[in-house]
């Protein structure tokens, strides 16, 4: 599991809900997330000033963590950010996925936070049981909704708190956009369409997934019927206008291509073409090229916190 992202933590985390630009693998919704890795780590750099944000919110909240877990950690860029802002925390970053884990503790080395930055390889939310002490903020960015019964997965989470402790979980949000309506080719609002798409996408992903359980993404009911207080929201925004500096004009390359990968049986014969266009390094249409790509996005925390 990880963040588009993080994620990813796209996600992550991603296009619409972060899965088939920041996680899908082939047409089906199998992930692999050591092949990830490079993604997520590049999504979850470029979207740091979303991430910034949010972490700076969670700081009014949460006023000296002692211990921060960060499950479904992936890399561990946003389990870097933690360390950063919170300097007398210990940040452990949680995750089934031990190749991710290894770029964790090699980044949280590389940026000096070695000396109070561990890992927990296991799967979620199980692998939490381990944690030698109760965490005083414990972060899932876009890594829930992997995890097939997300009612029971908060209740994990929320027993791993320290009393007055908080939970965020970063779900949600609006699907980003990178290009105008209207291209200049194909039907405009292609955007639009795969969002769509995606939605479907992201159904058969969570109805594939061991022990799922349908849910209504009431996220506040859902934080309260874990045994939380308090649940609070606040969306944050990623705004990064046309023309787009090179290393987000490379992230919605990939972000399209995956998209391309996982959803082009889905889409109809003029869609893919405006899609191939897209991403042709030769066309002076393409996203390489043309100068009104952008990256606009808001992904949405939500908090509460363990009684006293």
């Amino acid at each position: 599991m990880a963040q588009e992202h993080n994620d990813q933590q796209a996600g992550h985390h991603g296009h619409g809900h972060g899965h088939a630009h920041g996680h899908g693998h082939g047409h089906g919704t199998d992930i692999d997330w050591a092949e990830m890795a490079h993604h997520l780590e590049s999504q979850a750099e470029l979207f740091t000033p979303l991430y910034e944000r949010a972490l700076a919110w969670l700081g009014k909240e949460v006023t000296e963590p002692g211990l921060i877990v960060d499950v479904g950690s992936g890399p561990g860029v946003v389990s870097c950010l933690f360390a950063e802002m919170f300097p007398g925390a210990r940040v452990v970053a949680a995750d089934g996925s031990e190749p991710l884990l290894q770029r964790a503790r090699e980044r949280a080395e590389r940026l000096g936070y070695g000396d109070r930055f561990g890992t927990l390889p296991g799967e979620l939310p199980e692998a939490l049981k381990e944690l030698d002490y109760p965490a005083d903020l414990m972060w899932a960015g876009r890594s829930l909704h992997h995890l097939g019964d997300q009612r029971a997965a908060l209740a994990a989470f929320a027993e791993r708190l320290a009393p007055g402790g908080t939970l965020a979980i970063m779900e949600g949000g609006l699907p980003p956009r990178f290009l105008p309506r209207d291209l200049g080719f194909g039907r405009p609002g292609i955007e639009a369409r795969l969002d769509a798409l995606e939605t479907e996408w992201f159904a058969r992903m969570r109805a594939e997934l061991p022990d799922t359980v349908a849910e209504t993404e009431d996220w506040a009911a859902l934080l309260t019927s874990a045994g939380l207080r308090h649940p609070r929201s606040r969306s944050f925004l990623l705004d990064l206008p046309a023309p787009a500096p090179d290393r987000a004009r490379a992230y919605v390359a990939a972000s399209l291509g995956r998209l391309r990968d996982t959803l082009g049986e889905d889409m109809d014969a003029e869609d893919r073409a405006t899609l191939d266009r897209l991403l042709d390094p030769e066309d002076e249409a393409s996203v390489h090229r043309r100068r009104d790509v952008f990256v606009l996005a808001a992904h949405t925390v939500h908090t509460a916190v363990r009684p006293q």
